[in-house]
């Protein structure tokens, strides 16, 4: 799948930040790719942090993003840093 605009939502900001939230049925190996969010070039600022659930409906994953380059339409994120990912009971 690609990026779908009306699964990312703003949380939060403040100070010329903003976190984000993002929701997908895409893998998060394919969200973290450089150019995923390219379409929201325009909104996404380096250092921006986008929470993601991905992989919904298959194999879940939670964690965060950070926006790493954002030049020429072209956005770059950091590989996804997990959350939640271990449950010990």
């Amino acid at each position: 799948m690609a990026y779908d605009p009306k699964n990312l939502s703003v949380l939060s900001y403040a100070n010329g930040f903003t976190l984000w939230h993002y929701r997908t049925t895409d893998q998060p190996a394919d969200v973290d790719n450089a150019g995923y969010f390219n379409e929201a070039a325009n909104m996404l600022r380096v250092g921006d942090f986008i929470f993601v659930n991905a992989g919904i409906g298959a194999a879940p994953s939670h964690g965060v993003l950070v926006v790493v380059s954002n030049a020429g339409g072209t956005v770059d994120v950091s590989n996804l840093t997990a959350f939640g990912s271990v449950n010990s009971d």
